[in-house]
């Protein structure tokens, strides 16, 4: 029974200090923290920031202070925005961008913005942007020079989103939607350009034929009036073109006269 009583003992004892070494550990552990590649710590002492961790472990204050972990990778905010062009037409022109936190100046995004500074200043800064920037084109030009236009986004984005100490890294225009009634005139004009250039390959092709026709016709007349000047001088020639086309048959006649062709005397 003494035994039995002294094993549980032994028991309760080897538990008991367990639980004490657990929390041991982890009050221990409650001093350090971690910044992983890709973050800064902000250490808040009281509320107040005291200090930017870079990656790896950190000593901290339990209860006196905390640190607060900022994303300084790249991230893409994705926005669709209700425009307009130059031309006044109405364009929904989607748009992902690709920035990260200034990993210089994390503690200044937290103290004036807050860790929401992406709904708050990143979507906005593209609304703005965008419509600032096809306000300057036309519809067509839009498409036709969206280099271009990609090129100014960036760039009313960079000054919009600088203050902020918010680096863009791309911007992406992944769409431009046009009203049904401009698809359906630029599929109008497309129509006509293609049916004017089609007329313009049938006239080409007109004059062509015609020209060679005539150079064919001029090439005709010129053998006809060599050959008339030679036969008119050439008495015998005529003579002999007509034997070349005679049958074999003799031509008949009627009346008095001689045959058109003289033939041989046979002796």
């Amino acid at each position: 029974m003494k035994e039995s009583l002294t094993s549980v003992l032994k028991t309760v004892v080897k538990v008991f200090v367990g639980i004490i070494v657990v929390m041991l550990l982890i009050n221990i552990m409650s001093f350090f923290t971690v910044v992983n590649a890709g973050e800064r710590g902000i250490l808040l002492q009281l509320g107040t920031v005291k200090e930017v961790y870079e990656p790896g472990l950190h000593f901290q204050v339990p209860l006196l202070t905390n640190v607060v972990i900022m994303d300084v990778q790249t991230q893409k905010s994705q926005d669709t925005v209700d425009a307009a062009s130059k031309d006044l037409q109405q364009i929904e022109a989607t748009v992902a961008l690709n920035y990260h936190a200034d990993p210089g100046n994390v503690d200044k995004i937290y103290q004036q913005i807050g860790m929401d500074y992406a709904s708050r200043i990143i979507d906005p800064s593209i609304q703005e942007s965008v419509k600032e920037v096809t306000a300057q084109y036309t519809a067509e030009e839009l498409i036709a020079k969206r280099a271009e236009v990609k090129t100014l986004i960036v760039k009313s984005l960079q000054e919009r989103l600088k203050p902020y100490n918010v680096i863009v890294d791309d911007v992406s225009i992944v769409n431009f939607n046009f009203s049904a009634e401009f698809n359906a005139s630029i599929e109008s004009k497309q129509t006509a350009v293609q049916s004017a250039l089609k007329a313009e390959n049938d006239l080409k092709r007109i004059q062509i034929e015609a020209q060679q026709k005539i150079e064919t016709a001029k090439a005709d007349a010129e053998s006809i009036r060599i050959q008339g000047e030679a036969l008119k001088d050439n008495n015998g020639l005529v003579q002999l073109k007509m034997v070349e086309k005679w049958n074999g048959q003799m031509p008949y006649y009627m009346g008095s006269g001689q045959p058109l062709i003289q033939l041989p005397t046979i002796k």
